[in-house]
């Protein structure tokens, strides 16, 4: 049996206090969401429509706890101002589901980038510890008052932190023991690598990212300076209770982007033939293989192979 304790007098206003703050921080209370022509509502829609297809107004309605009314109404403007148009559902054409029109894009686009920059304005404050602490409070709140126990966004990527070193090198060299019976050559190479990335590190031309699930880390990636021209991405890896979250493919995805705003011309990665799902998430990212060939490293004989992706 669930027991319920009514909430004392002091937690109410703590929340509301909470709330209260922020709101102000945000800037809910201002007449337009983020000096726009929108409303918060009318903002919110927008970004249901701007990620999401196919969506109906009873979706919308039930998903944003929106009377169905007022959500009509809102709807009505939006299609006088050209910025939604009714598309006839596949499933039934009887139904129609809300798509953004150009007009919509165009005018979404300023809110979304106006939201991103607001929110880094903040983060910014704040040092590197300090943001992580805030993002796992921030997730805390979500799912414990959310609906579901799986938190929406369910991991979050960090920079590198003391004692990550140590704990990749330990889960890589364990996992690739356990599941492709690699020996202990394979750990000593990760703690080679890892031990040069720290002692020569150039924050303006390399980058780590750890992905991190509920406090614990689930995954990480490097990208290392080779020439002025060239980056390499190294030791990508995600731990067997993360994968199918999309993981594997954000840290590669953060690499590319990171390479290209540096102007790097050139991101290279060496891998095995064995590692099946890292080569798949390499070629659907656009990776070429350049060369392959036969050695013997970590207690197997394997199919080395070079692959390169030009920026």
């Amino acid at each position: 049996m669930t027991i319920h304790h009514q909430p004392g007098r002091e937690r109410i206003d703590a929340v509301r206090g909470f709330n209260r703050f922020y709101t102000r921080q945000i800037g809910l209370l201002d007449e337009g969401l983020l000096k726009s022509a929108f409303s918060l509502t009318e903002a919110r829609v927008l970004y249901e429509l701007a990620h999401r297809d196919g969506l109906t107004a009873t979706d919308l309605a039930c998903d944003l706890g929106l009377d169905p009314g007022y959500l009509s109404r809102l709807l009505k403007k939006f299609e006088e101002r050209g910025l939604v148009e009714r598309v006839a559902t596949q499933a039934d054409a009887r139904r129609s589901s809300i798509a953004l029109t150009p007009a919509g894009r165009a005018a979404f686009a300023p809110l979304n980038q106006g939201s991103h920059d607001q929110v880094a304005a903040l983060l910014d404050r704040l040092s590197a510890p300090e943001q992580d602490r805030l993002v796992k409070a921030m997730q805390t709140v979500q799912r414990l008052l959310g609906e579901s126990a799986e938190p929406r966004v369910p991991y979050m990527l960090r920079s590198l932190q003391v004692g990550d070193i140590g704990w990749i090198i330990h889960r890589q060299g364990l996992l690739y023991a356990q599941e492709y019976g690699w020996d202990e050559t394979y750990e000593a190479l990760v703690a080679e690598i890892l031990g040069a990335f720290v002692k020569s590190y150039d924050p303006k031309w390399e980058r780590s990212w750890i992905a991190e699930r509920e406090g614990e880390v689930v995954g990480s990636v490097f990208l290392v300076r080779q020439s002025d021209a060239v980056a390499k991405l190294r030791l990508l890896y995600v731990e067997p209770s993360a994968r199918g979250l999309g993981i594997g493919r954000r840290l590669v995805e953060e690499c590319i982007g990171f390479a290209r705003a540096k102007g790097y011309k050139k991101l290279t990665l060496w891998t095995n033939d064995v590692l099946t799902s890292a080569r798949r998430i390499y070629e659907a990212a656009g990776f070429k293989l350049a060369n392959q060939e036969r050695h013997h490293a970590f207690g197997k004989d394997l199919v080395g192979q070079n692959w390169n992706l030009e920026l």
